[in-house]
């Protein structure tokens, strides 16, 4: 439990240094909430339109079970994810907070790369053309699953983690568990690489 709330406070300090740069340009931030995390009550960090919550190891559910087709025409499923940490990023390319951490993501997906993490995207709404184009103009390396026609892998990681508009960033644990989620556009790699870190030196 105390290792718990000290990388909760720790991911709450990366969390609320991000929430005032968004501040800065007109962000409200919910007073209420904000103290509940000052306080070290484990509720997660939440703002106006951004929040962290990560899960401890104990209260996480069952393993998502997921298969799809990347862009690319690869088929794709957790069992291609077995032992590793794995983050999934939901997006679309006319999304405006996608397009904006498109680089904090590839650069943390280059951090970790060798480290048994991987990453994987979920375009919601595009074709697979719209989806290779914004990779390449957005430099972005690792793939992501076309699921506009029946939503399935949509609908798996949503049944273990309640998902909203995009973008939202979900941190798998090397048993295909949800550890960590992020709704919002993520503005720093230092909350994204701190909740990585963590799942990967999880004993488990």
């Amino acid at each position: 439990m105390m290792r718990t709330r000290k990388r909760m406070r720790r991911i709450a300090a990366i969390a609320l240094v991000s929430v005032l740069a968004l501040s800065a340009a007109g962000c409200a931030v919910n007073d209420d909430l904000a103290q509940d995390y000052r306080e070290g009550s484990n509720k997660g960090y939440i703002s106006a339109d951004f929040s962290v919550k990560e899960i401890p190891e104990a209260e996480r559910g069952d393993a998502v079970a997921f298969a799809g087709v990347t862009e690319h025409g690869d088929a794709v499923s957790d069992a291609d994810y077995a032992g590793d940490v794995l983050v999934v990023n939901f997006w679309y390319a006319a999304c405006g907070p996608c397009i904006a951490e498109a680089p904090v993501l590839e650069e943390v997906s280059q951090e970790f790369a060798g480290e048994g993490v991987e990453f994987l995207g979920v375009n919601i709404y595009d074709q697979a053309p719209t989806a290779i184009s914004f990779a390449q103009d957005n430099g972005v390396s690792y793939p992501s699953v076309i699921d506009i026609h029946d939503k399935n892998v949509s609908l798996a990681f949503a049944a273990a983690a309640p998902l909203k508009a995009p973008p939202v960033t979900l941190v798998i644990d090397r048993q295909g568990r949800v550890a960590a989620r992020i709704i919002g556009q993520i503005t720093t790699a230092s909350i994204l690489s701190t909740l990585v870190r963590d799942a990967l030196t999880e004993s488990s």
